[in-house]
């Protein structure tokens, strides 16, 4: 075999590193992509696996070839990130090849930073960035605070480092934070991101927390299921239009719940009364009221933006339906109300009451008054005034929202969420103040911000009112589950303080586990935001480039 070229010239056993990339889509917890949504990010496996063998000569013979082939199938697994035996191995055999230097590699369209993550992992000296500033952002995140700011030190020096630490967290007498043993080595940056997200959670809860009460019997509401709602165009019929594609609730195996739509004055909630809405419901399925004959949840009340009145049957045509959310008649429903009991299984649900939706006016008339007095200390409106991309504008992702009167970014989210969002902001930029008060170095405090920022990210990914609640896994599903802002009929509203999916906790946990994750104790890692066309570094100065280059149009691109 050639001996100058590189094993990945030679041979590369493909099937097994696509099973395993395969196998990370399903792999939630610590994976860098639960960090900050990015389009188009690479497996860690396959990344791993093609810079260790692109780094490496080929094999001199068939024995080499199978050792080296056999070892790559071992190291890119997931449960083989962290395993300092195979890693070590991997890193003397590239420092041997590279004459016993690190490598050096660039990998100039960086994105979510998996490729340059794996290099640095094996020991090379990786520099890395991007064009756009959140991927910059996403990469500082993975690449560079983590090897800067995570090496761990003993826990009797972090407090003695930190005097601003309250003595609740000092007397953890639980092991909460740190664990029982005061000889324990902790990760700095880890535990100051916990600390200082625990601090915006709780003082985002005794400003907003009323807004999110638990039910009398201790349940703690997941969050709440709304419907955007249409006049039925029947003029004797005095009815909104519900909108949803399926009344699921839940849809499992053993699990079948959903909503009853039913007309009739005489037997319409509370709620419904209050609102005059035509149209009531009830939960049947699984525990709850029996399942009546010849109801299909499948058979919703819109389909292609063509609507279909519950209560006289008439249809509204799609061009009719958009018409109206653009002329300001559409509206918004509070249906129900899904919960979960501290010390049981499963979520539970119940019909939305109205107590329920006075809490919500409660919290619209705290938004007007939240929102005037962050504008006068910010100078601006804190809740996003910029146009939606017009239809036409190859940045239009949300090219849908514009027929259904959705104008400005401000108008994809409820007066709670709202709130809730810029809440969660202020509470932010008040720990990063308060970090600076404290005497913390600068770009630490920046450090532990970015972090904090992108959980300000992942919930309002969340957060909004066309996300939807998936009846198949009970759980909420973000707007980016594809790469679109479609319009959404029915949309799930998240409890910020539930310890569920799109809470902050939630938000947090899941950056504290990338953290762990990213944490290599090497501080061979650079990244900056740049353009490919204009490195900084001298010809030759690289090793090599290990990329996945940008294949959007390129008709786009103006050169």
């Amino acid at each position: 075999m050639n001996k100058d070229k590189r094993f990945i010239e030679e041979s590369f056993p493909v099937k097994e590193v696509s099973t395993e990339s395969a196998r990370e889509k399903n792999i939630r917890h610590g994976h860098i992509s639960t960090l900050h949504i990015w389009w188009a990010r690479k497996p860690l496996a396959s990344s791993r696996a093609t810079n260790y063998a692109a780094l490496i000569p080929a094999p001199e013979d068939i024995e080499e070839w199978q050792r080296e082939r056999q070892f790559i199938i071992e190291l890119c697994k997931w449960e083989n990130s962290n395993n300092e035996r195979l890693l070590e191995r991997a890193r003397k055999r590239i420092l041997k090849a590279n004459g016993g230097e690190p490598p050096r590699v660039l990998d100039p369209f960086a994105g979510g930073g998996a490729i340059p993550l794996e290099a640095l992992r094996l020991g090379c000296e990786t520099y890395a960035g991007d064009l756009n500033p959140v991927a910059v952002l996403i990469e500082k995140c993975t690449l560079e605070y983590p090897q800067k700011y995570g090496k761990k030190i003993p826990r009797k020096q972090y407090f003695s480092e930190r005097p601003w630490l309250p003595p609740s967290a000092k007397d953890d007498k639980k092991g909460e934070l740190f664990g029982d043993d005061s000889t324990e080595m902790v990760n700095p940056l880890l535990e100051d991101v916990k600390y200082w997200g625990n601090w915006v959670m709780n003082e985002a809860k005794k400003e907003i927390g009323r807004f999110y009460p638990n039910d009398p019997d201790g349940s703690i509401p997941v969050g709440y299921y709304w419907m955007h709602t249409i006049p039925c165009q029947n003029p004797t019929c005095n009815s909104d239009i519900p909108l949803t594609v399926n009344w699921w609730l839940a849809k499992k195996k053993n699990k079948k719940v959903a909503l009853y739509p039913f007309s009739g004055a005489n037997v319409r909630s509370s709620l419904d009364k209050a609102a005059d809405a035509g149209v009531s419901f009830k939960i049947v399925g699984n525990g709850y009221e029996e399942w009546p004959a010849g109801f299909n949840p499948e058979n919703g009340s819109v389909s292609r933006a063509v609507a279909t009145c519950p209560v006289c049957g008439s249809t509204v045509e799609a061009d009719a339906t958009r018409r109206l959310f653009r002329e300001g008649k559409a509206g918004q429903r509070l249906i129900a109300v899904v919960t979960h009991k501290p010390g049981t299984t499963g979520k539970k649900y119940r019909i939305a009451i109205e107590q329920d939706m006075a809490i919500f006016k409660e919290a619209e008339y705290y938004l007007q008054e939240k929102r005037e007095q962050l504008m006068l200390e910010w100078g601006m409106d804190p809740v996003p005034d910029e146009l939606l991309p017009p239809k036409e504008s190859h940045r239009a992702v949300g090219s849908q929202l514009p027929l259904y009167g959705f104008k400005v970014w401000g108008d994809l989210f409820n007066a709670r969420q709202k709130l809730a969002l810029i809440t969660f902001v202020e509470k932010v930029r008040q720990a990063q103040q308060k970090m600076q008060e404290a005497g913390i170095e600068a770009h630490y405090a920046r450090a532990v911000g970015s972090y904090l920022a992108v959980g300000i990210d992942n919930i309002t990914e969340k957060n909004n009112v066309i996300n939807r609640w998936a009846n198949t896994k009970e759980t909420i599903a973000g707007v980016f589950s594809r790469q679109a802002l479609p319009m959404v009929w029915d949309y799930f509203e998240s409890n910020m303080f539930s310890g569920s999916t799109g809470d902050w906790h939630n938000a947090i946990d899941y950056n504290l586990k990338v953290i762990i994750l990213c944490t290599i104790n090497s501080s061979n890692s650079s990244v900056s935001n740049f353009s490919s066309t204009s490195l900084e570094h001298e010809e030759e100065f690289f090793h090599a480039v290990f990329t996945d280059p940008p294949y959007y149009d390129l008709s786009l691109i103006h050169i």
